[in-house]
């Protein structure tokens, strides 16, 4: 009898473990591909939101600490770049954007297009559309953001170039047209294929994206 019950216990075990390996994997936390999520849209404002400053002295309280202004160099810039076309920056201001980004809340949403597209991919439009919530919400309505358009490493630099701009300009009217986001407050830049995510595969799909940079909060802003 004993070894019976052992028996029928093991044979269960495998039941059981044949079961769990069955289930099919939550879609919260699986995405098209099996190894990613999509971004909400509370990880976008998280990541957008200007960063609190520590306070100099320690128990010291004196309000809210947000992160400094736009230096003067910055201000000028934005106001240079804004609502002008993507394709009219010059290679000196799109490096210049970057510089001034580089310290500024920021997010790589991963929105991907088509191959040789600026169409963006159906399983990316869940991420765009929390980040049209996410630039209307109370916490970053009324900034100035950057929209930076990437492609991978295949073709010439000059076509990746205007594929960027394109693919950001495609960001760029889909938050304008759906989510009514001045257009001026979104500043598109392509980058073509200078700043690849992962320059160890240089055809890889994450490489075709674009990143969201908060350059102004809202009561800095230069409208």
């Amino acid at each position: 009898m004993r070894l019976a019950a052992k028996g029928l216990t093991a044979i269960l075990s495998i039941i059981t473990i044949g079961a769990a390996l069955s289930l099919p994997v939550s879609p919260a936390f699986a995405g098209d591909d099996g190894n990613s999520k999509n971004v909400t849209e509370d990880e976008i404002v998280r990541a957008l939101a200007p960063q609190p400053k520590k306070p100099l002295t320690r128990g010291l309280s004196v309000g809210p600490q947000t992160s400094p202004a736009p230096s003067a160099e910055e201000t000028k810039l934005l106001q240079t770049v804004r609502g002008r076309s993507t394709r009219s920056l010059s290679s000196t201001e799109r490096e210049e954007i970057a510089s001034a980004a580089k310290d500024k809340p920021n997010i790589d949403l991963e929105i991907t297009f088509d191959y040789n597209s600026a169409d963006i991919s159906t399983k990316s439009l869940p991420s765009v559309q929390a980040l049209g919530r996410a630039l209307t919400s109370p916490d970053l309505k009324g900034s100035t953001f950057v929209v930076a358009g990437h492609t991978d490493a295949a073709g010439g630099e000059g076509y990746n170039q205007e594929l960027s701009e394109r693919r950001a300009d495609s960001i760029k009217r889909y938050l304008v047209d759906k989510y009514s986001i001045a257009a001026t407050d979104l500043v598109t830049v392509g980058y073509g294929k200078s700043k690849l995510k992962d320059p160890s595969q240089p055809m890889a799909e994450v490489n075709r994206r674009v990143q969201v940079v908060n350059m102004e909060n809202k009561t800095t802003a230069s409208k």
